[in-house]
Order: C-alpha cells, then structure tokens, then sequence
C-alpha cells in the first residue's frame, strides 16, 4: 500500500511539474511591465513548486526501488534550486527577504503550511556512516583535550538496586528449577522407551494413532476458520492473492541501506557480464574507429594528428564520425580564419568601444520592455527529467511491483558508458604507442623532442611569480604542505575552534504566522518577519544549499548569512539547526573564542586557512561568528581582543573571495547589537540579513505552535487550563523564548514536580519568575528595524 502510494505521489507531482513548466514557457519569456501582475505569477510558481518539492521528497524517501529514486533525485534537486531562483526574483521585485502569500495562498486553497520548507531526509542518510564516524573522533579529541566530559553513570536507588537483585535471583532459580525438571523429563522419557520395548497392546497402539490424527485435522480445521474471519474482517487477503500479500510483507520489512547495497550488487554483476560479453567488440570497435582516423587524417594534412593527453579527453578529442570531405572543409575554414583574423582586430575593437559608450541605451530599452525572468540553469534538466519519467516510468505497472526489483535494460544502458570508458582508457594507450611507432616508421618523426618556450621558460616564468609572492604567505603555504586534513582537524578541535552542534532541528524553532500582517501590509508598513518566516529563510539559504552539492554549485550563491535580534530570541540555536540538518561541521570564530589562541595577523591568517582547508575538505561546514558587530566596531580598538576582531573583520572579504560554488561553504553571524558596527563593511560581508523579532502573541500562544504549552511539556509539567495559558501569553509580551524556556525550567524544579499531582500549576508562579526578568521594550525592537 505504501509503495503504490508514493508511487502516485511522484506521478502526480510529475504531472504537475509539466503543467508548471508549459506555464513558464507561456508566461515568464514575455516581457511584462504590470510589476503587480509579475508578482503574483512568481508567488503562485513559488507555492505551487513548493507542493511539488514535498511530494518528490516524500517518494524519495519512502520508496525502495533504487532505480526510481535514481530518476527522483536529479528533478528533486532541480525543483530546489527553480524555488530558490524564484525566490530571488521575489527578493529583487519586492526589495524584502520576507513575501506575504496570504492571498495566493486563499486563491489556491492552500493552508499557511504548505510553504513551510520540508527538509529532505537523504541530506543525513546518505552520509550517515561518514557523519557517525566524524562524530566519533570528534568526541575522542575533544575527551582525550579534556573539552568534554565521560558521561558519568547515575547512581543507582536502593529500591531499584534491590528490584535488579530479585531480578537476578529469580531468574536463577527459574534456570536451576528448568535443569531439575530436565532431569525428570529425560527420567521419564527412559522408563517410556523400556516400556514400548517390552510391548504393547494393539488397542494401546490404535489409540495412539487416533489421537495423533485427530488432533492434526482439529488444527487444520482452525487455521481455516481462523483464514476466514480474518478475509472476512479484510485483515488479508483471499488464498489466490496470497503470494501478493507476501510480497506486500517483505516490501514493507526492507530498508532503503538494504536496498542500496543490494542494488549495488546487481549493478556490478551486470557490469561485468557487460565486460565479459560486449568488451571484445566494443575493443575491437574503437581501435578501428581510431585508426580509420589517423589514416583520414594523414590523407588530408599529410601528416600523422598529435594524440591528445587523458586531461583533454583522449581518443574523444580526436574521434569523429564525419566524412574526410566535412574534414577538409573543416580545415579550409580554419586556415581562412587565420588568414582574416588580423585584418578582424581593428573592426572588433571598434566595436567593443561602441557598444561601451551606449550602456544607458541598451538600459532604457529593457526598461521600455518589462519585466522578464531571467535565464535558470535548472529548466534543462527538469524537462530531461520529465521526458524521462514519460518514457521509462509513466506507464509501468506499480501496484504488481512488490518486490521493487531492478530493471535490467535499464541498468545495462548505464554501465554500458562506464565499460566503454574503462576500455576506451585501455585503447588510448595502445592506440598512442601505436601513434608513435607509425609517425616514426612512415614520416620518420621523433617523438619526445622539446619544442620552444617549453619547460624553460615555463620555468623562468614560475620564478618571477614566486619572487613577486610575498615571504610570509610563503611560509604559511609551506607550513600546510605537509600537514594532513587529520592532523588540522585534531589541531582545531582541541583549541575549541571545531565544536560538536547541538542536536536540534529547524522544526524546533517553533512560532505561528502573525495574524497582522495583512493589515499591516495594506498600511504600507512592512511588517517584521514571524517565526515560520525565519524558518523558511534559513532552509532556503542556509539547509538547501548545504544539503545538495548540485543546488550550491547552480542555485544563485550564498556564501554568508547574518542573523540579528535581540539576545533570547534563538540566534544560536538556529545555527546549530543548520548543521544538525546538514550533517555540516561547526567552527566557532567568535571573537571571544579566538582570544589568545592564534594571536597577531600572521596567527589569524594561519587559522582561517586552517578552517578554510579543513571546511572545504570535509564539507559541508558552517563558520559561526558570533557578536560580529565587534569586529566592525565604531570604537577603536582597546585591547589585544578588540585588534585581533578588527584583523579578523578585515580578512573576511578574502576569505569568502576564496569559496567557490563547489565549496559547500556557509559562513553564518550572529548579533545582538548591529547598530554598534559600521553597516557599509558589515552589510558587505554579509550577503542575506535576516532579522529575528521577539516573539508575538500567536507565537506564545497560538494553535498549533505554543512556547509556553511546549516548554511546560518538555519540561516534565502540564496545564489543564487554557486560560491560564491566554493570561501567560498576555504577561509574557515583549519576552523572548529564551526567557519563557529560563522561566519554566525554574518553575518546575524537581521538587515542584513532585508536588504536581496534588497541587497543580499556577500562572502566579511563572508570572512571579517572570518578573525578575528583562524584556526586549519597543524602542530597542525599533532600533533593528532602522539599521536594517
């Protein structure tokens, strides 16, 4: 049931993702000039790419069958990064990170929860023998450095050590009571056989024989009847669709790593039938191909082609399918190319200026135009992907695949391509010896003499660079030459700069929509970002990305992020949230942090190649800076601290300058106080600003989302009355969650809980704590909004 179920869950999104896709063709390659009109069509793809990424995601990891997750995966990640493309046209259309869907969402018929991001499950499983295993050395660098303690073994109560003890005894003496009645057993058993022995009656032996059939067809009878209340019931199913409902059975028992190491097994079984049955000839096939060209090639040029290197792709580079008149024509135009080449350069140069002197033209044109979505480096492979499913998977059976196996055409038509290119490998070496012996025997050419302005002046060219480098980067490439990602690792780890996240999930960060905002977007006003909002911004920006090799490397790139609010409001907890989803390691360069560890420039730089080679190597990885502001203070520097944040602060730049869209690379800050720093350099540094408000009334309480019912939960406690959790959300305004979650775990001491069943919870109590606190007031909320 399961398997036919998301089954259907990938054809309908399928189905919806090739209508989506017919509507951008349609819509989004004409210009537009109403913004208003281009704003909903990208909120209503927005929502509806959304739908169609949760129900991928779920398919992907519920099925078993490997070949279909295979298909799922490349549209999957392609889904990801079309919603994060659209999301950054939202961005530039509105000039706001935070898009209210409120409408379009009533249009569709679609509840505020369908655009909370759901976070795929393969982002951990796929990796998780890796991650386990990091987080094993982690914990013994950190125990063996003394920056974590053995967790201690709680002592044991003397009712629960005297209930281990009858435990123990009463299971000895049920061994030593099963050994004595053994013993009588086999006793017995003895003085039986002698009996039959000696004898017995032909009555006593018909007896016996009756009560053994007997008692055979009773139970047979009962397994029957019990058969069919069971069909009656509909718990199973009829006796010839038994084997069905085995089948049911085992697909719902099998794990996907079970699965996948199955599957793997088949694959390398057929590679090597493949190898076995087609090499021969795919051998024999190639090296006639090749040499058919070097003779073409020799007949044209009159002269043996070079044989590319393994870098330029081999034999690839030089084989062709076409006739040695389209090589001829091909070699005419180049040799014309040449000849008008020069006379080209003035035109070209002429051309460059001006079309550099008329960019405001050009500017005012698109701007007459409209609106006019930009190019995506994902459409491609969402349609190869849908054009796919039409051809292999749309029309298969489903429901009569219990077992998930494999499809064996499809498997041989993938690793036919890595046969070929193993043997191809193997060709390119006999075909160049070959190449050699030829161009020696038939045109007499040496093969190996050095052409000029080759390794000499390389050479020459390679010092003057290495002159021009400056001594102590030099030295500080030198140091990292012949250490080992372990050995950085363990280095960093034991100053305390790699820490072990915490384990919590985006879901934990817990918060309703903000019933207001709608009013207040009429107003003009723009309305600060709820709970479900930062959530969404940091798995768009942050979970995404990180999560998918193929998402970073084509979605639009973000290599820092920057999460302001007030102390209390989760800042830090979402930082670990990003890494617990990923699997992604934690550097921790606060400047508190960093104090006296790697002082001076030449120290700091040395620690952020370390992070640099270490994060890049062992990725993903996430870089937290906390109290950033420090290291873009107005103030000048006091201390030695203060010198190194402010180092530090200016090194950044170069240090993002370094990531690359494969680098799986996040560097994330964190502030209580961004209006103590100077926002040009800081809101340079930082390419997304998302600013975490206190939390609002919905949020305290609300529906679904609860802190003050959730904290009083996860805490042991409970409350009968939900006016006394109205009264608590209405004391409780201008607090953070930090605060609520201080105020419970005071309230409900271990003591207090004791009490609880005879003296229930008080909202006197939480209020009392309540008060000893600080809460966020108006004005300073007011002074995050003006600095962003």
């Amino acid at each position: 049931f399961s398997t036919s179920t998301y089954c259907k869950m990938w054809v309908d999104a399928q189905k919806d993702l090739d209508i989506l896709l017919q509507k951008e063709r349609e819509e989004f390659l004409q210009p537009e000039t109403n913004l208003g009109k281009v704003s909903k069509m990208l909120a209503t793809s927005y929502i509806q790419y959304m739908q169609i990424f949760r129900n991928l995601a779920a398919a992907y990891d519920h099925l078993v069958h490997q070949q279909k997750r295979a298909a799922i995966r490349p549209v999957l990640d392609s889904v990801m990064g079309r919603i994060l493309e659209i999301k950054k046209e939202m961005v530039n259309l509105d000039n706001s990170e935070c898009q209210y869907l409120d409408d379009i969402l009533m249009e569709l018929n679609r509840p505020l929860e369908d655009i909370e991001i759901p976070i795929p499950k393969y982002f951990i499983e796929e990796n998780l023998e890796v991650l386990q295993q990091r987080e094993k050395t982690l914990d013994e660098i950190l125990l063996n450095a003394g920056l974590q303690e053995q967790k201690s073994v709680e002592a044991m109560t003397l009712p629960e050590a005297i209930k281990f003890i009858q435990v123990a005894e009463r299971a000895r003496q049920g061994r030593s009571r099963a050994v004595f009645m053994k013993k009588i057993y086999l006793e017995e058993k003895r003085t039986t056989k002698q009996e039959e022995q000696t004898g017995q009656s032909p009555d006593d032996a018909a007896t016996c024989i009756q009560k053994v059939w007997r008692g055979y067809i009773q139970r047979k009878k009962t397994e029957k009847m019990r058969e069919e209340e069971m069909i009656f019931l509909g718990i199973t199913l009829p006796p010839h669709l038994e084997g069905t409902s085995s089948f049911q059975k085992c697909a719902g028992t099998v794990k996907a790593l079970q699965g996948d190491v199955q599957e793997r097994q088949d694959e390398v079984s057929f590679k090597d039938k493949l190898r076995e049955t087609e090499g021969p000839h795919i051998k024999e096939t190639l090296q006639d191909q090749i040499s058919q060209c070097f003779t073409e090639c020799r007949h044209i040029t009159g002269r043996f082609p070079d044989y590319p290197p393994e870098k330029a792709g081999g034999s690839k580079a030089i084989f062709s399918e076409k006739t040695p008149e389209q090589v001829a024509e091909e070699l005419a135009a180049k040799q014309e190319a040449e000849k008008t080449d020069q006379k080209g350069k003035n035109e070209k140069e002429e051309k460059e200026k001006s079309k550099e002197k008329k960019p405001q033209k050009a500017g005012k044109k698109e701007e007459d135009e409209g609106w006019k979505m930009g190019p995506s480096n994902f459409l491609s492979i969402l349609e190869e992907g849908s054009s796919q499913f039409k051809v292999f998977w749309q029309n298969r059976d489903n429901e009569s695949d219990f077992l998930q196996d494999h499809d064996p055409e499809l498997i041989k038509e993938g690793k036919r391509e890595e046969v070929e290119e193993e043997i191809r490998v193997q060709v390119d070496e006999l075909m160049e010896e070959k190449l050699r012996n030829l161009k020696l025997h038939v045109d007499g050419e040496k093969v190996g003499t050095q052409k000029k302005g080759g390794k000499a002046e390389k050479k020459k060219k390679h010092q003057k660079k290495k002159k021009g480098r400056k001594r102590g980067h030099e030295n500080l490439m030198m140091s990292f030459a012949h250490r080992t990602i372990d050995s950085l690792y363990q280095e960093l780890a034991e100053g305390g700069l790699l820490i072990k996240a915490q384990a919590v999930n985006l879901s934990d960060y817990i918060g309703n929509y903000d019933c207001l905002r709608s009013s207040l977007r009429g107003t003009g006003a723009q309305p600060l970002p709820s709970a479900p909002d930062v959530r969404q911004l940091v798995a768009l920006y942050g979970i995404l990305p990180l999560g998918s090799q193929m998402v970073h490397e084509n979605a639009p790139l973000v290599k820092s992020m920057l999460l302001a609010g007030p102390p209390g409001v989760g800042k830090k907890m979402l930082v670990h949230a990003i890494c617990t989803e990923t699997g992604a390691n934690l550097f921790n360069l606060t400047p508190s942090n960093i104090a006296g560890k790697y002082p001076g420039k030449e120290g700091l730089l040395m620690m952020l190649h370390m992070v640099l080679k270490v994060g890049k190597e062992l990725q993903p990885s996430v870089v937290w800076i906390g109290d950033t502001e420090k290291m873009f203070s107005k103030a000048a520097p006091k201390g030695e601290e203060e010198m190194n944040s402010k180092w530090l602060g200016k090194m950044l730049p170069q240090f993002l300058k370094a990531l690359k869209a494969k680098d799986r690379v996040l560097l994330v800050g964190t502030t209580a106080r961004p209006f103590e720093a100077n926002i040009g350099p800081f809101c340079k540094v930082y390419q997304k600003i998302i600013l975490i408000p206190r939390p609002d009334y919905m949020s305290r309480f609300g529906k679904y989302f609860t802190l003050w019912k959730h904290f009083i939960l996860q805490n042991g406690g409970a409350f009968s009355s939900l006016e006394n959790l109205s009264c608590l959300a209405h004391v409780s305004d201008g607090f953070t969650q930090g605060h609520i979650l201080d105020v419970v775990q005071t309230v409900l001491s271990e003591l207090r809980l004791l009490q609880m069943p005879r003296k229930p919870l008080k909202t006197v109590e939480f209020a009392t704590s309540l008060a000893r606190h600080i809460p966020v007031y108006k004005e300073e909320q007011e002074t995050f909004e003006v600095t962003f």
